[in-house]
């Protein structure tokens, strides 16, 4: 689900706004998009609602990055009986005019796979971008003492 849809609380849209800033620390060129999905009713139908959506882009077309706009959709777990969300895992995927060329997964072995891969570097920082991600979305507020 779009990134600003997902922001209804404070702690959630503070979140929201330090992954933009970590992506943005790594790729400084990149814009970002809180609401990547369209609202149309098909697109509605094949989003996840437990995830929160964004989209970066670049200027133009990147040979080192192998693409234009990457979308990342880092998906939740809710336990029932605490009521507990969890960030479990992110994925990341890279776009061109022709759609997508490269795929990450935390899920299982954080291997990239498509048809053009960006170079090591921003492989690397793409894998740091994600670590960072997890992070912030897995801390918990501490209660402010009165």
């Amino acid at each position: 689900m779009n990134a600003a849809e997902q922001a209804n609380t404070l702690e959630t849209a503070s979140k929201i706004a330090t992954v933009v800033n970590i992506f943005k620390r790594s790729f400084p060129d990149a814009t970002s998009d809180l609401k990547p999905w369209a609202s149309d009713p098909d697109t509605r139908e094949q989003v996840d609602p437990h995830s929160i959506d964004m989209g970066f882009h670049f200027p133009g077309w990147s040979r080192r990055y192998q693409c234009r706009s990457v979308l990342v959709q880092v998906r939740f777990y809710k336990d029932p009986e605490s009521k507990e969300r969890r960030a479990i895992g992110a994925e990341v995927a890279g776009f061109n005019h022709v759609g997508e060329q490269w795929r990450l997964s935390t899920v299982k072995d954080w291997c990239f796979v498509g048809t053009a891969m960006p170079a090591p570097e921003p492989q690397g920082a793409l894998k740091d971008f994600c670590r960072e991600l997890l992070m912030v979305f897995n801390q918990h507020e501490e209660p402010s003492s009165v």
